[in-house]
């Protein structure tokens, strides 16, 4: 892999996340004045005029903008208007809630979705190839929301075998997972059926056929690997939507992690808290890109090749 592959991909991740520091950045301040949703309503002008002092929220827009990118670049990513807290280390103290949920469903979706595809593309066309796709096209149009709220309904409802909030155990995460990894799983099943059929039906896995391979040999050596650039893109995008799909399951489930913090910080107008969360969710969505970028430059030469014949013209 050529370094200027590598540097024109970290580039343009740079850039990226430049671009949507500076439009959250912007939109959240024209979405009104913070000040005003956190005092009470009878409170003072001076008051008020002392806490747009203090916030920094007094001086043109245009230099509140350069000292927010010039504190970024000092590590300082703003304070909490609700709590005074570091806005940093009150995203990170949900991180590991966050990262437990979204990657425990991932698993989840790898686990029963790559082996959907992979034999629903083998009995291509069959009453098993149909029903996997149906489920596929269920699972990845219903709203999470209301699969979580479902969910609710008949295990801790009715049932009562399950806990409907909260994060103490292990009981309480089956739910959540379930609800954000169907979603998940159902485009890993598509994608993987669709890589399948396609790697499939190339002449070089005719020649494998004539040569007499064995059908696993022909699956796990030749057909699988070749089919995994897709399916590693859709994973890698998944990847990059954990915290941002994890935003509704968290609320639902009453799920301590950044998704709920967001949540609670647009409703009190915390513009540190969620700059700095908006911020993360972009990161993770490029550096997954990115990572996906350069899987891609190692596993297939030709995305490299056509990478250099577009940066020279």
């Amino acid at each position: 892999m050529s370094l200027t592959y590598v540097c024109w991909k970290l580039l343009r991740a740079v850039v990226t996340i430049w671009l949507v520091v500076t439009f959250v950045f912007f939109i959240l301040r024209l979405t009104g004045d913070p000040v005003a949703q956190l005092l009470p309503d009878d409170v003072d002008q001076n008051t008020i005029d002392h806490y747009r002092r203090l916030w920094g929220l007094d001086q043109p827009i245009l230099v509140q903008y350069w000292k927010y990118i010039t504190a970024l670049f000092q590590g300082d990513f703003g304070i909490s208007f609700r709590d005074g807290q570091d806005a940093l280390d009150l995203v990170l103290s949900r991180v590991p809630k966050t990262a437990l949920l979204g990657f425990t469903a991932l698993a989840f979706a790898l686990v029963f979705g790559i082996p959907l595809g992979v034999f629903a593309a083998l009995k291509k066309n069959t009453a098993f190839d149909r029903f996997v796709m149906g489920l596929a096209v269920f699972g990845f149009s219903m709203p999470n929301f209301f699969l979580g709220i479902l969910l609710i309904l008949g295990f801790s409802l009715h049932l009562r075998i399950l806990p409907s909030s909260g994060s103490d155990s292990w009981q309480h995460m089956i739910m959540p997972v379930i609800t954000l990894g169907t979603s998940f799983g159902a485009q890993i099943a598509r994608f993987t059926r669709s890589s399948m059929i396609d790697v499939l039906n190339r002449p070089y896995m005719r020649t494998i056929d004539a040569k007499g391979a064995g059908t696993s040999r022909k699956l796990y050596l030749h057909a699988l690997p070749n089919a995994a650039i897709p399916v590693v893109t859709i994973v890698g995008l998944k990847i990059g939507e954990l915290i941002g799909s994890a935003v509704i399951t968290e609320n639902v489930f009453a799920w301590p992690g950044i998704g709920r913090l967001l949540t609670f910080s647009v409703a009190t107008r915390d513009l540190a808290v969620v700059q700095c969360i908006l911020m993360m969710i972009a990161l993770t969505m490029v550096l997954s890109n990115l990572l996906v970028d350069l899987l891609y430059g190692w596993m297939d030469p030709r995305v490299r090749v056509g990478t250099r014949e577009a940066t020279s013209r």
